[in-house]
């Protein structure tokens, strides 16, 4: 059946295509978070460990979140690890990196993952595509205010 919520259908593939990027970038940011959680050590291993824990049952969250608008805008989400590393603008850690530099890393991965959302804002917009506007704004902010808590951390 055909899908008529307001939004043309060329304007809603873009949208997806935004979100398929957003999608990629939170799912690599949570499996990194993961990984950083298993692999942290050092003097403020509980601190970190907690962090990245809250940090990606929080990711896990928003990836049902983003993959499930793109398929009320009536596109497949993509889903397998190939696809996401073809669209993602995340890197995969290599290695286990020191506590310092995971958090590093993941500051630049919140920022990216903010970029990429900020990017599929005008999208939305000149679509009156207010549900992924809500959604973008959503996960803009939590990704500030994790960025911010975990630049905090490097500040001596």
């Amino acid at each position: 059946m055909e899908i008529d919520i307001g939004i043309k259908k060329k304007d809603r593939a873009e949208i997806a295509d935004g979100l398929a990027r957003l999608l990629a970038d939170s799912y690599t940011l949570y499996l990194t978070t993961h990984n950083f959680h298993w692999n942290v050590t050092g003097p403020m291993f509980n601190t970190l460990h907690l962090m990245f824990e809250t940090q990606y049952n929080e990711l896990a969250l928003a990836v049902d979140l983003i993959a499930e608008r793109i398929r009320a805008l009536g596109f497949p989400a993509p889903g397998t690890y190939k696809e996401f590393q073809k669209l993602a603008s995340l890197k995969e850690p290599q290695g286990v990196p020191s506590a310092t530099e995971m958090i590093r890393q993941l500051v630049l991965g919140q920022e990216a993952v903010i970029k990429t959302a900020r990017s599929v804002v005008p999208l939305a917009d000149k679509a009156s595509d207010e549900p992924t506007l809500d959604l973008l704004t959503q996960r803009m902010q939590v990704h500030e205010k994790t960025a911010w808590m975990l630049r905090s951390m490097l500040e001596d």
